[in-house]
């Protein structure tokens, strides 16, 4: 109970980060990013193969792919705002969502496609003592998770949190204003992006494998309902605590994996439609189902 009780809060851990950089980018800066999940791709993606491709430490693919995230991010923003309205931004971005997410499909070469990558190493795994590398994995994403809120809660304070937050009242009275309405979105959201490659760097750690199936629609969802309890409890670190309720809920409605189901060659279909003497002799009727005497209105005739 307590291994399982310490896996589910790493996953509480980096998915909570997930959802701190989506209000940055919506909640913060008024973005709708409906691709959160292919920038999640990207950056575990990115990571993992700095690692087995690249030969780079945790450390340095970790931030090559809080980078790359980043900047995907930032032109993803700067393309889309200079030639349309905000409206259909969110557009474009389930657009490069759903495209990062078919590359890791399909670029065999690059990604193996539907069979994933596997080995990913941990950060020190061959520094720490296995039996209590899992109580160093938590404290490290405990660790990153409070790095994560201190830096947003200062961003959210300084002045460049007053800026965006003015953008996302009313652009037109910041822009007359002299405020560069464009670079600031961009900043703003390549920031949230760096937090997303964080969040799937944490996420190729601790599976040491990915394939594009763990990265679905259901990451945008869980995001969404955190951001909106955000949006009800008016606190960053709330999202913590709806992570933690979503997360348990999500597994507490996961079949059972300890029943196995009888192997089609162990049985005889055969028989079974069209039982012959020996099934018959152990076959006992349901008389229930239908209209012929039973044995006692027989024995009372």
């Amino acid at each position: 109970m307590i291994s399982f009780l310490i896996l589910l809060a790493i996953v509480v851990c980096f998915s909570a980060i997930l959802a701190l950089a989506l209000n940055l980018q919506w909640g913060l800066g008024g973005m709708v990013n409906f691709g959160l999940a292919g920038f999640y791709t990207l950056g575990a993606y990115t990571c993992a193969l700095l690692i087995l491709k690249g030969g780079a430490n945790t450390f340095v693919a970790t931030l090559g792919a809080m980078a790359m995230v980043a900047a995907a991010c930032a032109l993803t923003a700067l393309v889309t705002l200079r030639v349309t309205e905000e409206d259909y931004f969110a557009i474009v971005t389930l657009g490069v969502g759903e495209m990062l997410r078919l590359a890791s499909l399909n670029e065999d070469w690059l990604t193996k496609g539907a069979l994933g990558l596997s080995g990913i190493p941990r950060p020190l795994d061959h520094v720490i003592p296995h039996d209590v590398y899992v109580y160093f994995l938590l404290g490290l994403s405990v660790a990153l998770l409070l790095a994560t809120l201190a830096v947003l809660n200062v961003l959210a304070r300084a002045p460049f949190g007053r800026i965006v937050r003015a953008l996302r009242e009313d652009d037109v009275v910041a822009a007359t204003l002299g405020k560069n309405v464009l670079w600031a979105r961009v900043r703003v959201f390549a920031i949230g992006g760096a937090f997303i490659g964080l969040a799937g760097s944490l996420h190729a750690f601790y599976y040491q494998y990915i394939d594009p199936t763990q990265f679905t629609n259901l990451v945008i969802a869980y995001a969404f309902m955190e951001r909106h309890w955000e949006l009800v409890t008016k606190r960053l670190s709330s999202a913590v605590t709806a992570d933690i309720a979503l997360i348990q809920l999500e597994r507490s409605f996961r079949p059972t994996t300890n029943i196995k189901p009888v192997p089609l060659a162990s049985r005889n279909d055969t028989a079974l439609m069209a039982p012959g003497p020996r099934q018959q002799a152990h076959h006992v009727p349901h008389y229930g189902a239908h209209c012929g005497p039973t044995p006692a209105s027989r024995n009372r005739a």
